[in-house]
């Protein structure tokens, strides 16, 4: 049987002069059919045989998403070599840690100066080869390369390093099994949600490949009858998208989350009667979800598609059937805005040593919003101790490069913990309540799970980038509040949530900072996690000073 890389091949011999990948420049697109692809990647194995790159060896990827990143990807892959993919936002000093880590043979980079900036710290950096050089390389007598080279189902395919919330980053090692087992899950469930269209695949994309999920995403719109379309400007993500026009296309949270408040931060300045109709439409919508309409209510539904609902979902072009959210939990109130736009949203779950994906929702209609869908067939999951979920299958990684154990701490017994939280419902779909290790443990003994308390918090904060909890060891919370918020706002937040919470889960204090946390701070993972360890190094004079203040006088918040 074919595994996955053949089947990628195959499919791109298949698709001859049909576009199979394609980049936005502006207001149009430079693109690449499957036949041309081909031959960019023979160009690209040529190079590697030339420069003696072997089966097993270790080549490192480094440059924004493009049609040659992806060439590049398909050669290594067919040549036995092993992929390195490298976040090219992420600091040169993180950076050289994961290759001196990995020891790449070459370094493929995007452009120049990428290079440059790895040199200065890394003098002993490897051979660097630029993106367009090794593509266009035509290399005399050594002919075309031909269909990639037989792999075995456990030989290593590529060695992703994980974010990093606390410590170095691990190089997660995955498979050729893996990679069949997910592929094939994944197509699945996109013929599910793509069932009776005709045309190819419509889809978007701007999460770096450096990132297992993106990586499966670009795999997956290969190894199918589809069109991939490559965002090249962050800062023009609605203008892409628009021109795009997609079936549907892959996001974090923090995108929609930010969508969701800059509709209703635009209808808040609009005319009272704009905001009524909103505000009367989106109550009749949410109790018609909750099953406690009445009949009056629909009149307040068909005007709020016609007037406001219709006007939005229009942004994201005629064909959008979906809208796919990972990385981590969305929260229930914005997935629920997108579906009464109507614009569902699927939710996936997983990390990069599950293959990026454990959990999808089912196109077909059984998505419950504030949780991530059922186990992808062929895997085991439950919850464990300390409602620790816990994974076995085929999707499971072999273990971390070069680090027996740490591979020992979290692969026990044929099951990988995952140190994340949750619980699973009588439908099957799981939510994600938190990280294990970010449990508060108050002074009390008390232990407490800070992610659903920042997630009721934000709900009632949409002008906030980030909602801190703090307080382990210490008497009762605190919290950090980054964004456009006022000291009132918050207070009034803090009120409404506390008020349905047990004493020792109530946020007695906060801080407003001036900054946001991103990645480029430090704040944050490559991917847009909280490195809660940093940020309560970095900001402990304001914690402290949250602490000094009398518990009964908190809430005033510095």
């Amino acid at each position: 049987m074919a595994n996955f890389l053949e089947n990628i091949f195959a499919n791109l011999q298949r698709a001859g002069d049909r576009l199979v990948l394609r980049e936005v420049r502006g207001e149009t697109f430079v693109g690449v059919s499957g036949k041309q692809l081909l031959e960019q990647v023979a160009n690209v194995r040529a190079y590697l045989r030339q420069s003696g790159v072997h089966p097993g060896d270790r080549c490192a990827v480094l440059g924004a998403n493009s049609i040659e990143w992806a060439a590049i990807d398909l050669a290594l892959m067919a040549e036995g070599a092993v992929v390195v993919p490298l976040y090219s936002r992420q600091a040169p000093a993180e950076l050289v840690v994961m290759m001196r880590d990995s020891a790449p043979r070459l370094l493929f980079v995007g452009d120049a100066p990428l290079g440059d900036a790895i040199a200065q710290i890394w003098p002993e950096l490897p051979q660097r080869v630029l993106f367009s050089e090794a593509v266009a390389s035509q290399v005399a007598g050594t002919g075309i390369p031909g269909p990639p080279n037989l792999r075995r189902s456990e030989d290593l395919l590529t060695i992703i390093y994980t974010s990093g919330t606390s410590g170095d980053p691990k190089g997660v090692c995955l498979t050729t099994a893996n990679l069949d087992h997910m592929l094939s899950c994944t197509t699945t469930r996109l013929d599910q949600l793509m069932e009776g269209q005709k045309e190819p695949d419509r889809i978007f994309h701007y999460l770096p490949f450096s990132f297992a999920g993106s990586w499966i995403l670009l795999l997956s719109s290969l190894h199918r009858t589809s069109t991939l379309t490559l965002s090249t400007d962050l800062n023009k993500l609605a203008d892409e998208i628009r021109l795009s026009a997609p079936h549907y296309f892959m996001n974090v949270p923090t995108l929609l989350e930010r969508v969701r408040r800059g509709v209703e931060e635009a209808i808040s300045k609009r005319d009272s009667l704009s905001r009524a109709v909103y505000r009367n439409a989106r109550s009749a919508w949410e109790r018609q979800d909750d099953g406690k309409s009445v009949l009056l209510e629909s009149f307040w539904i068909l005007i709020g598609k016609k007037l406001i609902f219709s006007k939005i979902r229009e942004r994201f072009g005629p064909h959008l059937k979906a809208l796919i959210c990972g990385s981590a939990p969305l929260a229930s109130e914005t997935q629920r805005f997108f579906h009464m736009m109507g614009i569902p949203v699927l939710q996936a779950y997983g990390l990069t040593e599950t293959t990026g994906i454990c959990t999808m929702d089912d196109p077909r209609g059984s998505s419950e919003p504030g949780r991530v869908g059922v186990s992808i067939p062929g895997i085991e999951m439950k919850a464990g101790e300390d409602q620790e979920i816990i994974v076995r299958g085929p999707n499971i990684f072999p273990g971390y490069w070069n680090r027996p154990e740490d591979t020992a701490k979290v692969l026990r017994d044929g099951w990988f913990h995952t140190g994340d939280q949750g619980e699973v419902n009588s439908h099957g779909n799981w939510r994600i309540s938190g990280r294990i290790k970010n449990l508060i443990i108050l002074n009390s003994g008390h232990n407490i799970g800070p992610e659903p308390i920042e997630e009721r918090i934000a709900e009632q904060l949409p002008g906030t980038q980030q909602i801190v909890v703090v307080g382990n060891g210490r008497g009762y919370l605190c919290a950090l509040v980054t964004g456009a918020a006022d000291s009132g706002a918050v207070q009034a937040a803090l009120h409404t949530v506390n008020s349905e919470l047990p004493h020792y889960r109530q946020v007695r204090n906060f801080t407003i900072l001036k900054d946001i946390f991103t990645p480029e701070s430090g704040l944050l993972t490559a991917n847009g996690k909280l490195r809660r360890d940093v940020i309560n190094s970095r900001y402990q004079t304001e914690i402290e000073s949250m602490y000094s203040k009398n518990a009964a006088a908190a809430g005033g918040g510095s």
